[in-house]
């Protein structure tokens, strides 16, 4: 235990962010650089090193988290990168982007403000790779076995790097014109800057990984081409699939997918365009779905001058203390502030919306919206509660319900699926095709990122294990195990 008293001495503090007017007028991280140095090993002095520490439950990567909490208060840094490393390929990315699973079960959290996890992690690996402590690893010698990732989101990631540090000769293959799936294009540039994705890009190319952009599995290359050039295949395409709004008016020019307008903002910063095609600027805009992606949304509207923003979410407001029925070591939904929020914009809960009016010229124009409530445990329309608001740009947040069957990949390898449309696995991650694996949303369904890198190291785990017949990598998650928190 780094400080027998650290938890009893030290409140909590967080990265302190930017000032609004400032931040909404660039896409840099909302937080002020630097803000952690002067308090991050105090706050890694708080982890109580708990006998039974229930944030390994939490995480599904099941970090060691009191262990580099304590080289991190020690201020032994490089040690503490390495503890870092031994679970979790991409810390950068999860200590910037996870919602903190492992914040929620802290065991000081059943009674004080849990230990700054997070801001602990990114901390650590930004120190490391201001150290240069972060080289690549590239295998000493190779299995002269080949296999294929399709899709560079962070689980095709994780097992691209896991298979290549064990020797196998790995090529990643993805559709975007860029590495990185939702890490690239669905994620705002203000939440996550683009140069940690490109840094460890570099990293896996140094390492021997292979990539392939601008190839869609299914399409521009088959399924039996794929298979012929490799021993194994792990797919890792995500759950791409957006929830629609079947609702009168969706036709109308202005109501796109949030995996539609958030892509070509980040296509700006990268320097493809001037201006995106899709832009919120002037407009009153509406985002239907309040989780994260909704509020990316949100915050992206902010940055292109919006005139309003309201988000809508048909779910009541959650509370701001836990339930009964979400008790520790649990995930509470809480009523969350994101960044975002914080910059402005109106959130209207219980609502569902009827319909979309247009102009003469086909451009939404209005949303008309009820309100709902719980009714013998179903969401029923009050009557009587009818409004519309201006929505000049609406945006559908609703999240993912499946793999994507469209572009031939699901049918050309044969795959079978379950009851939720994504792709069916055993406990090593196999399908029912011959040396095809699957990671991710794609077998897992729409989730967090912890679990993706989680899932990567664990598929390909199974995939050495198959080339091999033997496997010195990790452990595998099983796809049937959900963590406490999940």
């Amino acid at each position: 235990m780094a400080d027998p008293k650290g938890f009893l001495t030290t409140g909590r503090e967080v990265a302190e962010t930017r000032p609004v007017a400032e931040r909404v007028r660039d896409w840099n991280e909302v937080y002020v650089p630097g803000s952690l140095l002067p308090i991050i090993s105090k706050q890694a002095g708080r982890c109580m090193d708990c006998g039974i520490p229930f944030c390994h439950n939490g995480c599904p990567l099941g970090n060691l988290i009191p262990e580099w909490n304590d080289y991190a208060y020690r201020e032994d840094w490089q040690a503490a990168s390495e503890r870092l490393h031994a679970t979790n390929n991409f810390p950068e990315f999860t200590g910037r982007l996870c919602p903190a699973p492992c914040e929620a079960a802290c065991v000081l959290g059943i009674n004080q403000p849990a230990v700054t996890i997070k801001n602990v992690e990114v901390s650590i690996i930004d120190k490391a790779w201001d150290a240069n402590d972060v080289r690549p690893q590239p295998p000493e010698r190779l299995s002269g076995k080949t296999a294929a990732v399709i899709g560079s989101g962070p689980a095709g990631l994780a097992a691209a790097q896991q298979l290549t540090r064990a020797g196998h000769t790995v090529v990643v293959y993805e559709r975007a014109d860029r590495i990185g799936g939702l890490l690239r294009y669905g994620i705002p540039e203000f939440k996550m800057e683009k140069r940690h994705i490109n840094r460890r890009i570099e990293q896996m190319r140094a390492e021997g990984t292979k990539f392939r952009t601008g190839i869609e599995i299914g399409r521009d290359l088959s399924a039996t081409d794929l298979r012929k050039r490799f021993d194994a295949v792990v797919i890792a395409a995500g759950a791409t699939t957006a929830r629609d709004l079947p609702v009168p008016g969706r036709e109308l020019n202005g109501v796109h997918q949030a995996m539609e307008y958030l892509p070509l903002a980040n296509k700006v910063v990268e320097g493809d365009y001037v201006a995106p095609p899709i832009t919120a600027e002037g407009k009153h805009v509406v985002v239907i779905g309040g989780g994260d992606t909704g509020a990316d949304c949100v915050g992206t509207a902010h940055r292109q001058g919006a005139a309003s923003v309201t988000q809508l979410e048909i779910m009541p407001r959650p509370g701001d203390e836990r339930n009964a029925g979400q008790p520790w070591p649990t995930f509470p939904m809480l009523y969350k502030v994101t960044s975002a929020h914080e910059e402005g914009g109106e959130r209207v809960y219980s609502v569902s919306t009827s319909h979309f009016e247009g102009d003469e010229d086909g451009n939404v124009q209005f949303l008309h919206l009820i309100e709902v409530e719980f009714v013998d445990g179903k969401l029923t329309q009050k009557p009587g509660t009818e409004r519309r608001i201006p929505a000049q740009l609406v945006t559908l947040a609703m999240g993912f319900t499946g793999t994507d069957v469209q572009n031939g990949l699901v049918s050309q390898f044969g795959l079978e699926l379950d009851e939720r449309g994504n792709v069916s696995r055993d406990a090593d991650f196999a399908t029912n095709v011959e040396g095809v694996f699957v990671a991710g949303d794609a077998g897992r369904g729409q989730s967090l990122i912890v679990w993706a890198i989680a899932e990567g190291r664990s598929a390909a785990r199974g995939v050495d294990r198959y080339l091999t017949g033997v496997s010195d990598l990790p452990a595998p998650i099983r796809p049937t195990d959900r963590a406490l928190t999940v």
